[in-house]
Protein backbone atom coordinates (compact mmCIF):
# COMPACT_ATOMS: atom_id res chain seq x y z
CA UNK A 1 0.00 0.00 0.00
CA UNK A 2 1.63 3.05 -1.29
CA UNK A 3 0.79 6.40 0.88
CA UNK A 4 1.47 9.75 -0.70
CA UNK A 5 1.56 13.07 1.01
CA UNK A 6 0.37 15.88 -1.35
CA UNK A 7 -1.71 18.84 -2.09
CA UNK A 8 -4.81 18.02 -2.94
CA UNK A 9 -5.63 21.42 -4.01
CA UNK A 10 -4.31 24.44 -4.75
CA UNK A 11 -6.75 27.42 -5.94
CA UNK A 12 -8.43 30.31 -5.97
CA UNK A 13 -11.98 29.71 -5.41
CA UNK A 14 -14.54 29.70 -7.34
CA UNK A 15 -18.23 32.12 -6.21
CA UNK A 16 -20.45 28.31 -6.46
CA UNK A 17 -19.91 26.45 -3.33
CA UNK A 18 -20.32 23.68 -5.64
CA UNK A 19 -16.96 23.63 -7.27
CA UNK A 20 -15.08 20.41 -6.98
CA UNK A 21 -11.77 20.56 -6.06
CA UNK A 22 -10.80 16.90 -5.64
CA UNK A 23 -11.73 13.46 -6.34
CA UNK A 24 -10.38 10.43 -4.19
CA UNK A 25 -8.88 8.82 -7.30
CA UNK A 26 -10.26 4.84 -8.02
CA UNK A 27 -8.95 2.11 -5.76
CA UNK A 28 -7.66 4.83 -3.49
CA UNK A 29 -8.49 6.56 -0.04
CA UNK A 30 -7.39 10.09 0.89
CA UNK A 31 -6.99 11.57 4.63
CA UNK A 32 -7.60 15.38 4.77
CA UNK A 33 -5.29 16.73 7.19
CA UNK A 34 -5.45 20.44 6.85
CA UNK A 35 -7.63 23.19 5.07
CA UNK A 36 -6.32 26.75 5.00
CA UNK A 37 -8.80 29.92 3.40
CA UNK A 38 -6.70 32.57 2.29
CA UNK A 39 -8.56 36.09 2.10
CA UNK A 40 -6.60 38.46 -0.07
CA UNK A 41 -9.36 41.16 -0.46
CA UNK A 42 -9.84 44.16 2.01
CA UNK A 43 -12.82 43.21 2.97
CA UNK A 44 -14.13 40.13 5.19
CA UNK A 45 -14.89 36.90 3.19
CA UNK A 46 -16.72 33.48 3.82
CA UNK A 47 -16.12 30.09 2.41
CA UNK A 48 -17.48 26.49 2.50
CA UNK A 49 -16.01 23.17 2.00
CA UNK A 50 -17.86 20.10 1.91
CA UNK A 51 -16.15 16.30 1.93
CA UNK A 52 -18.41 14.16 -0.01
CA UNK A 53 -21.71 16.55 -0.27
CA UNK A 54 -21.58 16.76 4.08
CA UNK A 55 -20.65 20.78 5.16
CA UNK A 56 -17.38 20.58 6.96
CA UNK A 57 -16.55 24.21 6.89
CA UNK A 58 -19.54 25.91 6.68
CA UNK A 59 -19.89 29.85 5.57
CA UNK A 60 -16.79 30.20 7.73
CA UNK A 61 -15.89 34.11 8.12
CA UNK A 62 -12.47 34.97 7.23
CA UNK A 63 -11.22 38.52 7.62
CA UNK A 64 -10.08 40.89 5.64
CA UNK A 65 -6.16 40.24 4.34
CA UNK A 66 -6.15 36.93 6.90
CA UNK A 67 -5.79 33.44 7.04
CA UNK A 68 -7.99 30.68 8.59
CA UNK A 69 -7.19 26.97 9.43
CA UNK A 70 -8.33 23.99 9.94
CA UNK A 71 -6.34 20.95 11.09
CA UNK A 72 -8.19 17.55 10.78
CA UNK A 73 -8.06 13.42 10.17
CA UNK A 74 -11.02 13.19 7.64
CA UNK A 75 -11.21 10.33 5.60
CA UNK A 76 -12.16 10.03 2.11
CA UNK A 77 -12.92 6.46 0.13
CA UNK A 78 -12.44 6.21 -3.78
CA UNK A 79 -14.69 8.43 -5.75
CA UNK A 80 -15.82 10.70 -2.78
CA UNK A 81 -15.10 14.57 -3.65
CA UNK A 82 -13.83 17.73 -1.83
CA UNK A 83 -15.81 20.65 -3.02
CA UNK A 84 -16.21 24.36 -2.33
CA UNK A 85 -16.19 27.92 -2.94
CA UNK A 86 -16.24 31.47 -1.63
CA UNK A 87 -18.38 34.74 -1.70
CA UNK A 88 -15.60 36.29 -3.80
CA UNK A 89 -12.55 35.04 -5.75
CA UNK A 90 -10.02 36.67 -3.65
CA UNK A 91 -10.25 33.56 -1.56
CA UNK A 92 -7.58 31.00 -2.02
CA UNK A 93 -8.28 27.42 -0.82
CA UNK A 94 -5.14 24.75 0.09
CA UNK A 95 -6.08 21.37 1.27
CA UNK A 96 -3.40 19.46 2.00
CA UNK A 97 -3.70 15.20 2.88
CA UNK A 98 -2.33 11.98 2.08
CA UNK A 99 -3.59 9.39 -0.46
CA UNK A 100 -3.18 5.56 -0.04
CA UNK A 101 -3.66 3.29 -2.99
Amino acid sequence: MATTTKALARTAATTSTGTTLYTTPAASSAVVTNVVLSNTAATSSTATIAFNSVNIIPTVSIPANSVVAFDMKQVLAASQTITGGASTTAVNIHISGVEIA
